[in-house]
């Protein structure tokens, strides 16, 4: 009886050792501000670690226009992937100066401009660009560009439709996640781009009929 009982234990152990674990084919999907994460598998599309953002001119269009509080079209919008630091140097290291840089990450950053605007002094017709930066030191250069529906890394300057040399600023705090917004001026908006301790500001002035 106690043999039976001892091959009974031995089978009983082989048998829960050969069940697969609920989590044992989970892969660790990605990086969050330096902590591994581990997901479920999304069976349509990898879970990107640069989600892609979107913002408006005014910047709470969507929600004014879902609470019908306008009828007309927003100024400009921006669309755009948005990297982390996770620890790591941006400006001067992961991000060149004086080279070509998507402002953000994947696909490159598109600008869509629904009236006519003065873009730092110069005059730029409403429609979509896409929009990159050749950042220093003291300046960014930003860019838009005509080479619609590409990939980030792979700029045409053939295309290149208008440049503005902005100043740069470093600030106190550092932001984790690469940021684009419109901030409100006395004459249109400010777009702000931001990532590490480094902002910079595009001046946008338009008629808000």
């Amino acid at each position: 009886m106690k043999m039976f009982c001892f091959f009974l234990a031995i089978f009983c152990l082989i048998s829960c050792e050969d069940q697969p674990s609920s989590t044992s084919n989970r892969p660790i999907i990605g990086k969050d501000s330096g902590i591994i994460k581990r997901q479920s598998v999304n069976p349509y599309e990898p879970v990107d670690i640069s989600p892609m953002d979107m913002s408006y001119l005014p910047n709470d269009y969507p929600i004014l226009k879902m609470d019908n509080k306008t009828t007309k079209q927003p100024i400009a919008r921006v669309i755009y992937s948005r990297p982390q630091m996770q620890g790591r140097k941006i400006f001067g290291s992961l991000v060149k100066y004086k080279e070509r840089w998507r402002l953000g990450a994947n696909e490159a950053t598109e600008i869509e401009l629904f009236q006519n605007v003065t873009v730092n002094n110069k005059a730029v017709p409403a429609g979509r660009y896409v929009l990159y930066c050749i950042p220093d030191s003291l300046k960014w250069t930003i860019v838009f560009n005509g080479n619609l529906d590409c990939w980030g890394l792979k700029q045409d300057p053939k295309k290149d439709l208008y440049k503005f040399d902005i100043p740069v600023s470093l600030k106190d705090k550092s932001i984790e996640y690469f940021t684009m917004v419109f901030d409100k001026t006395k004459t249109g908006a400010d777009l702000i781009m931001a990532w590490d301790n480094v902002e910079a500001r595009l001046p946008f002035q338009y008629q808000d009929k």
